[in-house]
């Protein structure tokens, strides 16, 4: 679930991309997981579902181990798009501003650090505990 104001419009990167309505500053967590809010497959579901609806899965969704299930985002936080200088950084059931972001600036993730950022954790901000 998205914690911070955002809206999906043009990316420089990939079509369409999470735009911050407005000025969200580092440490900030940018989302958070809901389970009953945000999907959480378990591969057998995943696997009983129409070929139209795994490529939608694995368009928007991310295979998160640690709960050995894909994750689909309810709102607009599927549009997150990769950057190898990403502003957020997945932390397991969070999301976090890993520097200040400028309102109209597009949230960016680095999707090849989900594995890594997932075993660093130790964790989650003050505000989720």
């Amino acid at each position: 679930m998205l914690l911070v104001r955002a809206w999906v419009g043009p990316s420089k990167i990939h079509g369409l991309g999470l735009i911050a309505y407005e000025f969200i500053p580092k440490d900030t967590v940018i989302w958070r997981l809901v389970p009953g809010f945000d999907a959480i497959l378990t591969k057998v579901e995943f696997q009983a579902l129409s070929h139209a609806a795994q490529e939608q899965i694995n368009h928007y969704a991310f295979f998160y181990t640690q709960r050995n299930a894909y994750v689909l985002c309810a709102d607009d936080a599927r549009f997150t798009n990769h950057s190898d200088n990403a502003n957020s950084r997945f932390c397991g059931d969070y999301d976090v501003a890993v520097r200040d972001i400028q309102a109209g600036e597009e949230i960016t993730d680095n999707y090849t650090e989900y594995e890594k950022q997932m075993l660093q954790i130790t964790r989650p901000p003050m505000e989720l505990v």
